[in-house]
């Protein structure tokens, strides 16, 4: 790969900065990647290299962590939130699409943010990273795929109240999902059949009816609908019988009706190798699955598997979607 990842800082007062120099000294010699964000939200010392375009930052990797300067309005303090930083942390995210937009960066990768704090200071209209990207992106809608080495889940619908889910839960939503995601395994994962698990919306699947009617109203005619266009697809499977070690070697993934139902396995299976990955958008975007963790910023013990993890799936993906076009 010869262009290398964008990272962004995600808010400067959480564990970014100290996972982006931990990230950089573990991959300095496996892959190139720079951070966009202001050097002084750095701890003192660090050893970062200041770099004036993208393609710098392979000369430079072995000697500090890339870093494309943004200046941002304050200083962020570890463990500190500062609102007047808001804006800063919203334009390093457009400025990282922008650069892989125009072909200086094969992927994003995105530290960890704080939407309280954004919609707080820079009014942030958006849920999350998964919804912005959407719009930066240029597409209507996106799909969050939560993975590691043992899993890969996609929740048809994410942050909303479980009041809500089913209500939420259409036809053309899950329709999108699985087609979105079907795609993007082969585009981006080389996988030429993806395997497809969709678990229920209700306890056992809803047990025939008897626990609930969505199973058989909606997710079961769709489901052999798209098996009748050529998809592999299991399901509506009860939730609490598909993430067992036997009954993960049986799909390439699972798709989920709901939040929580796709991340407890995930983050029980694997807490500290999850990598979120954003499917559906003309760019390659991965991020660690973990928040900004103010609590223990600036400590020193953040641990940066994710990040790493994050980094490599960027750089695997990339590669393989430019192999697949190109083909």
């Amino acid at each position: 790969m010869s262009r290398p990842i964008a990272l962004t800082c995600g808010d400067p007062a959480g564990v970014g900065p100290e996972i982006s120099l931990k990230a950089w000294a573990a991959l300095k010699h496996e892959l190139t990647f720079f951070v966009i964000g202001d050097v002084r939200h750095f701890p003192a010392g660090a050893a970062l290299v200041p770099i004036e375009t993208p393609d710098q930052a392979a000369a430079v990797m072995a000697q500090g962590l890339p870093i494309l300067p943004h200046e941002f309005a304050a200083d962020a303090p570890a463990g500190q939130v500062n609102h007047a930083n808001a804006q800063g942390v919203i334009d390093v995210i457009a400025r990282a699409v922008d650069l892989v937009q125009s072909g200086l960066a094969s992927a994003v990768c995105t530290n960890p943010i704080n939407k309280q704090v954004l919609k707080e200071g820079a009014d942030f209209p958006h849920p999350g990273h998964t919804e912005f990207l959407a719009e930066l992106g240029g597409v209507t809608r996106s799909v969050m795929m939560l993975m590691a080495p043992e899993l890969r889940v996609v929740p048809v619908t994410i942050h909303i109240p479980i009041q809500d889910v089913p209500t939420a839960l259409t036809p053309d939503l899950l329709r999108d999902t699985i087609l979105t995601t079907h795609a993007a395994l082969i585009r981006d994962f080389g996988l030429n059949a993806p395997r497809i698990a969709v678990a229920g919306l209700n306890p056992h699947a809803g047990e025939g009816g008897t626990m609930g009617t969505e199973e058989g109203r909606m997710i079961a005619p769709l489901l052999d609908e798209l098996r009748g266009q050529g998809l592999s697809i299991t399901g509506p499977l009860p939730a609490d019988t598909m993430f067992h070690p036997k009954a993960r070697d049986t799909y390439d993934v699972a798709i989920c009706m709901y939040h929580d139902q796709a991340l407890i396995p995930i983050k029980t299976v694997n807490f500290a190798a999850g990598v979120n990955v954003t499917l559906g958008l003309p760019f390659i975007r991965t991020s660690p699955d973990h928040g900004t963790a103010f609590d223990i910023a600036g400590t020193g013990v953040a641990e940066p598997t994710s990040l790493i993890q994050a980094l490599r799936a960027a750089r695997d993906m990339a590669n393989q979607r430019a192999a697949h076009d190109n083909a």
